[in-house]
């Protein structure tokens, strides 16, 4: 294993801690045969000498995990600071609103649409989001080196009554895949985990440490596109997940954002927003 990562207890409820709302489990409506985990990222487009940020707000998943027309999105409390009037969100048009970004086999959804949602039902979103700084930079991603680094998925099961979607920190490992420096997961991953975020901890002075989001969790190689992940996966029997790392992503949203700024083809369907806030 590399000497990168610090012990278990500690990266677990930093991830706990820091982005434990960043997630939401969502899944194809009525059908109960397609789930994934998506959550929020803020690209952040400029910041003033006090601090005050300006970004876009996005919603990352796997792509291939959403390609249907109707979606329930799980909710659960925290997310709001206000009464909530029903326990889940359904979405039309679920696979119109999502962006591929490029070959990284991961989407984004503007947020607009999700704020909207919950402003017609009276209550506003209270969310964790990755952020530019917690996103893995190139030069993270290169001190994980080539040996085997312990990981973190912050995702939601489906559970055996498929519908409680509870949220979970998986402990698996990253390593190298060969293929263009990218990364797989080693390791089980719970049905419904696919799209989440991906957490490692670089290892600083001491017994300190750098929380970092390494990318999005893809489905595994011999799961199913259109739906689920394949169950329940043991080391070395199931498909490895590819992980799609923050600096390809980084770079294919900015991408979209300065197209977004601009009024270029390649914006957002949604009516654009920009989003202030404070670091």
């Amino acid at each position: 294993m590399s000497e990168q990562t610090a012990d278990h207890g500690s990266i677990i409820d930093a991830i706990v801690s820091n982005s434990g709302r960043c997630t939401l489990p969502y899944q194809q409506a009525h059908r109960g045969e397609a789930f994934g985990t998506a959550f929020w990222f803020n690209d952040l487009l400029s910041e003033d000498d006090d601090g005050n940020a300006t970004y876009r707000q996005y919603l990352l998943t796997a792509g291939a995990l959403t390609r249907y027309d109707l979606a329930e999105i799980r909710l659960r409390p925290g997310l709001s600071e206000s009464a909530m009037s029903a326990g889940a969100l359904m979405m039309l048009r679920f696979q119109e609103g999502w962006i591929p970004l490029g070959d990284s086999g991961v989407s984004v959804l503007p947020t607009d649409v999700l704020h909207a949602l919950a402003r017609r039902k009276k209550w506003a979103w209270a969310t964790d989001e990755i952020t530019d700084g917690m996103a893995a930079t190139a030069e993270d991603i290169a001190r994980l080196g080539d040996a085997p680094v312990a990981a973190y998925v912050l995702g939601h099961d489906v559970g055996p009554d498929r519908t409680q979607r509870e949220q979970a920190v998986i402990v698996g490992k990253v390593v190298r895949s060969g293929d263009h420096g990218g990364f797989v997961w080693d390791g089980r991953v719970p049905q419904g985990c696919a799209g989440a975020p991906v957490f490692v901890g670089l290892q600083l002075e001491a017994r300190r440490f750098k929380l970092v989001c390494l990318g999005v969790l893809l489905p595994g190689e011999g799961g199913s596109e259109g739906g689920s992940e394949g169950g329940n996966e043991g080391d070395g029997d199931g498909p490895r997940h590819p992980v799609a790392t923050f600096d390809r992503i980084r770079t294919a949203v900015r991408g979209l954002s300065e197209a977004s700024a601009s009024g270029a083809g390649t914006a957002p369907a949604a009516k654009s927003r920009w989003w202030h806030g404070r670091r």
